[in-house]
């Protein structure tokens, strides 16, 4: 096969910044927004603990699955998956595999920008103090006064989608891997201050633990099952392209299976801690865990505003979303722009200032749905709640099913064996039994459930 010169394509220095960056693709707002509010949810300890189960047995493999190809490829999805499958002589229709994952990522960053932007909006509101004494009817009315006036949710979205821009601009080693490196353990120490604090919370904490890690199956209904089995594989960045192409730059020597279950493990950690962080304050203040997706921008503000230093750690809270938010943007489009740059001779620049224009324009659509276009449905479905439905209920899981497929059936043993390299056999043949039947039965199911087919 005909692989790209290693010129021509980027190379992390070392292991700990692949670790970095793909842990910041996995880590995003699924960890500290949505994690959160669906363990409140589902009953807390009876899910996390499903929650890890499906991480190993499911979320592993596949991401196993999508480093060994980036790797193996060494080029953007699109062109790994199609060298893949022509080195092991199938079909070249598996290229559109690689396609998919880029289209999914350029979709999903086009509304989670809109999202990351409303983020960043309330570290400003918070540092400036505006939830001070705030009732629920107060904090419900701040954020519905920002999502009603589309010029500033714009002017937000563009704010971060520059700020993205910027950085994949750069390339891999000065861009994408120096401001991981900044980033993740900032977001790492803003979350240890935050559980500092909310262990000072007294009984809250100790709420909060039980809460966390005290296992109620009688509260774990069938479809708590499924959405913890589903968001193990989406909280990893799985089925997008982003690990995949991350992987690409993997030094050839490097432990597929060990950089995976470092990844796995710090994204399981942040989510968890994260939880640790969040819910002492919404015990302490007597609010809701399963909140829902309003609990950060309607209940948290709440408890920031009554308690004592809230603006400091409101503040922080906040930003911590932020660096989230954008160590996962990135990962989200790297994919397009290295696309672009291998497939047309593009300047990587040039590439950058495209694609941040057109995820841009899609964006307005997600802004719109919010106020002025909120009439404007297909289906029922707001333009945000159509692209995110597409996303994550469709594309996300179909890429996810398909990846495990192409690295268990397509693919020969002998490639995904040498690509692996794992050692004693017994790993490998673990790994291939579950990528082969246990991922995509799983995957399978969290399809027909997120589709309505269940529950």
């Amino acid at each position: 096969m005909n692989r790209p010169v290693r010129s021509m394509h980027g190379e992390w220095t070392s292991r700990w910044a692949f670790i970095l960056a793909a842990t910041g693709a996995a880590v995003g707002l699924g960890n500290i927004w949505k994690f959160p509010y669906i363990t409140g949810e589902y009953g807390g300890g009876a899910f996390v603990l499903v929650y890890l189960g499906c991480i190993l047995l499911i979320g592993v493999p596949v991401m196993m699955a999508e480093i060994l190809i980036g790797r193996r490829g060494r080029q953007n999805p699109f062109n790994s998956i199609e060298s893949l499958a022509e080195e092991d002589e199938r079909s070249p229709l598996w290229k559109y595999l690689g396609a998919m994952g880029v289209l999914t990522g350029f979709i999903i960053l086009s509304y989670y920008s809109v999202i990351a932007g409303q983020a960043l909006a309330y570290v400003f509101r918070v540092l400036g103090n505006m939830f001070e004494g705030v009732t629920a009817d107060g904090a419900r009315s701040i954020y519905v006064d920002l999502i009603n006036q589309p010029e500033k949710l714009l002017a937000w979205h563009t704010i971060f989608m520059v700020l993205t821009m910027i950085i994949v601009s750069r390339g891999v080693q000065r861009g994408l891997e120096k401001s991981v490196r900044f980033m993740m353990p900032a977001l790492f120490l803003i979350l240890l201050i935050l559980v500092w604090y909310a262990y000072q919370q007294g009984n809250a904490f100790q709420d909060a633990v039980n809460f966390l890690f005290t296992a109620d199956f009688s509260k774990l209904t069938p479809a708590g099952v499924l959405t913890a089995m589903g968001h193990a594989f989406f909280t990893l960045s799985l089925g997008m392209g982003a690990i995949m192409v991350y992987g690409s730059y993997l030094p050839q020597k490097t432990s597929i299976f060990r950089m995976t279950l470092a990844i796995s493990a710090m994204d399981t950690i942040v989510a968890i801690v994260a939880g640790l962080a969040i819910f002492p304050l919404v015990f302490a203040n007597g609010l809701s865990p399963g909140a829902g997706p309003s609990l950060i921008f309607e209940t948290l503000p709440i408890a920031f505003g009554h308690m004592d230093h809230g603006v400091l750690f409101g503040g922080l809270f906040f930003i911590l979303l932020v660096f989230a938010a954008l160590s996962s943007a990135i990962a989200l489009v790297e994919p397009v722009v290295t696309w672009l740059v291998e497939n047309f001779d593009i300047k990587r620049l040039n590439a950058c200032i495209w694609v941040g224009v057109l995820v841009w324009m899609l964006g307005v659509l997600t802004v719109f749905s919010f106020n002025i276009g909120s009439e404007w449905t297909i289906a029922g479905r707001t333009a945000f709640e159509l692209l995110d439905y597409l996303t994550a209920n469709i594309m996300l899981p179909l890429g996810g099913l398909l990846i495990a497929v192409f690295a268990g059936w397509v693919m020969r043993r002998s490639s995904s064996e040498a690509e692996l390299a794992l050692w004693p056999a017994f790993i490998y043949h673990g790994w291939r039994f579950l990528v082969r039947y246990i991922a995509p039965a799983a995957i399978l199911l969290v399809f027909a459930n997120l589709t309505g087919l269940l529950f």
